[in-house]
């Protein structure tokens, strides 16, 4: 059973790093779940400290994750359409057979958007790479946070692999 539960959360783990770089899954709580599960393990005793920071850093850069965006494309002078297009850009990058689609599809996405909004090129192309920046930072972000999660899941482990197996 304990192997079963380690599997798992090692699966939530590893589902976070990649949620942290494709934006369909969310990293960071996927991330924390497995540290969860992984406290479901009988033997282990539940930190509910630990789970409680975690936790609050994790609702912390969901909401970030949710803003960042947000604010690279105003800050570059963006619109409300310029950063759905940005988001629609990076659902398609995302299933695009193309190399650096993930990158690439946003910035045309919002470039698209703003275009839409009446910007003129210039306009358009500033606040496409704004949100372009925006995504690149909101996804660092989540990356470094399931990273370190990882790393805290691997000590935790190490410290009860006698229980595990």
């Amino acid at each position: 059973m304990e192997v079963i539960l380690f599997i798992i959360a090692g699966l939530f783990m590893l589902l976070g790093i990649a949620g942290s770089i494709l934006p369909v899954l969310p990293g960071v709580p996927l991330s924390w779940i497995g540290l969860l599960i992984f406290y479901l393990i009988p033997g282990i005793g539940v930190n509910y400290l630990f789970l409680g920071i975690t936790l609050g850093v994790t609702i912390l850069i969901y909401i970030l994750d949710l803003i960042v965006p947000a604010l690279g494309t105003k800050k570059f002078g963006g619109s409300r359409k310029g950063m759905i297009g940005a988001t629609i850009g990076l659902i398609i990058g995302i299933f695009a057979p193309f190399p650096f689609a993930i990158l690439i599809c946003p910035f045309l996405g919002a470039f698209i958007g703003e275009i839409l909004n009446k910007s003129d090129s210039r306009t358009a192309g500033k606040a496409a790479f704004g949100s372009f920046i925006g995504l690149l930072a909101s996804s660092f972000m989540e990356f470094i946070v399931t990273f370190a999660f990882l790393i805290l899941f691997l000590y935790q482990f190490w410290s009860y692999k006698e229980i595990i197996f």
